[in-house]
């Protein structure tokens, strides 16, 4: 996804998960939080690291964070996740997010992101990933 994504392009896969920033995501500034936007990022990967375990995950690192351009209340955010690595219990996970404003049509990437996952069992133990 990330290495074939152009820098003003977003990716042509679906999004994993598509969310509106609304004021109460905001700081007293008015700026979008930096841990709403990790949350909903956080969202995304999950869900492409539960689809691919075929079962639940958690949540154990996050790795090369970075926050590219502001989001602003009312853009479209749209997550995109890709599993770019499986081991046995665990799986790395990329993760761009893109706005859109209300006004047009123009992406840009506002961050990126890797997130580290392990699947678990109902005990909350690593388990194997088939």
């Amino acid at each position: 996804m990330t290495s074939t994504t152009a820098p003003d392009e977003a990716p042509h896969l679906a999004p994993t998960i598509r969310t509106i920033a609304m004021p109460a995501d905001t700081n007293p500034a008015g700026d979008i939080f930096g841990g709403w936007l990790l949350a909903q990022m956080d969202f995304a990967a999950g869900a492409a690291a539960a689809r691919r375990a075929k079962g639940r995950c958690a949540t154990v690192a996050i790795d090369a964070m970075q926050f590219l351009k502001p989001v602003y209340v009312g853009d479209e955010v749209s997550l995109y996740a890709e599993v770019v690595h499986v081991g046995r219990t665990s799986m790395k996970i990329s993760v761009e997010a893109w706005r859109r404003s209300r006004e047009n049509e123009e992406t840009e990437q506002v961050t990126r992101g890797t997130f580290t996952f392990v699947a678990i069992d109902d005990q909350r133990r690593p388990r194997s990933i088939d």
